[in-house]
């Protein structure tokens, strides 16, 4: 059964199976997953995701038998392609393997996968370096909107190192700043998708926002923690894990998400005081484990709330943002955030949206999926 043609000779199911495919596992902020050309898998949903199962070790809670780490943050896979879109040089698609279930979502885009991308766009041939720096356009998939990725390619090649520490990963290096247009409702249609700056849901005041990811932010002493518990603790908290539940689940429906039991959004975010000078610190449930930091668009969405006036993220803030730059608080330290907008509540436009990242190739070789 023929599924297109890769690197040039394997062309059906039985050659993958005893040829690989070809696949560069990569660090993208503070995630982990495989980069995959859009050409080198199969063009069908259903085909794609069961090669993809396969190939990551899903379902199974280690994924032992696949190139999956375990976790959410590391059972991720990004499919890139030259865009038809002329405001873009390539089309970046995420996919979040699931790991104890034979499902994949691709109903959100992730910010630190994105990080990579470009580099990825670059060793693959996609992009051409473009001198000391070479600027990526990236189209999200997913969600819409597009990003710009600022590469280091001194020499005339991606270089990866660096000395930029982000919090979430013990080592260097080189920085790959983000710059985000038009994430304003990518997923959810408006920046406030319920209509409100506010909403009481299960009897807990939330604020719904979607500047590149859906999140619903609530303040942790209304859920009876302090906001600054381990992600441990809190997982292993199961009546606020069948609250936080209960919340999601009417959320996505006022959201216009629809049914999202199946699905991994929104992400629900507790927040509370900031206790190391930023402007708020974070929680974030994505959406049944605890996140060790907080994700790319995550944290955009959270910073973006701050800002909008009468919102829980801006009652907990209570004054303390600075001007410019928010600095997003979250278990393993910080993540910075800069948001261009204009007007408040729910007049509030945003104009454009950045972050730095870094990225590291892991491996680039050829990958074999489980038989059937």
């Amino acid at each position: 059964m023929s599924t297109g043609v890769r690197d040039g000779a394997v062309s059906t199911e039985e050659e993958i199976e005893d040829a690989g495919l070809r696949c560069m596992l990569m660090r993208g902020g503070t995630s982990k997953g495989a980069y995959f050309l859009a050409e080198d898998l199969p063009a069908e949903e259903d085909r794609r995701d069961d090669l993809l199962l396969r190939l990551m070790g899903s379902p199974d809670a280690r994924q032992i038998d696949g190139i999956g780490g375990g976790h959410p943050l590391t059972s991720k896979v990004a499919v890139v392609s030259r865009s038809a879109d002329p405001r873009a040089d390539v089309d970046y698609l995420f996919l979040q393997v699931q790991v104890a279930d034979a499902r994949i979502s691709a109903r959100q885009t992730c910010g630190n996968i994105l990080a990579g991308v470009a580099p990825f766009a670059i060793e693959r041939g996609l992009v051409p370096v473009d001198g000391a720096v070479t600027r990526v356009r990236v189209r999200i998939v997913n969600g819409g909107g597009t990003a710009t990725a600022v590469v280091d390619t001194r020499d005339g090649r991606v270089r990866y190192a660096g000395d930029t520490l982000i919090s979430g990963v013990p080592f260097p290096a080189a920085p790959v700043p983000l710059y985000f247009e038009d994430t304003e409702g990518a997923t959810c249609g408006s920046l406030l998708p319920t209509g409100s700056v506010r909403n009481e849901i299960a009897g807990v005041e939330t604020t719904c926002v979607d500047n590149g990811m859906p999140v619903v932010l609530m303040a942790a002493e209304a859920l009876g923690v302090t906001g600054y518990e381990s992600p441990s603790e809190l997982e292993a908290d199961a009546a606020l894990g069948a609250k936080v539940e209960e919340i999601r689940l009417r959320a996505g429906e006022l959201m216009g998400l629809g049914d999202v039991r199946a699905t991994t959004v929104p992400k629900m975010t507790l927040v509370a005081a900031p206790r190391d000078g930023g402007a708020i610190s974070t929680r974030t449930f994505i959406p049944h484990r605890v996140h060790t930091s907080i994700g790319v668009l995550g944290a955009v969405s959270v910073a973006t709330a701050v800002l909008v006036e009468g919102s829980v993220a801006a009652e907990v803030a209570a004054g303390t943002a600075p001007a410019g730059t928010l600095r997003i608080e979250h278990p393993t330290g910080f993540f910075d955030t800069a948001i261009e907008v204009s007007g408040s509540g729910t007049a509030l436009r945003v104009h454009r949206s950045g972050v730095v990242r870094t990225a590291r190739k892991l491996f680039d070789g050829r990958v074999w999926p489980r038989r059937r």
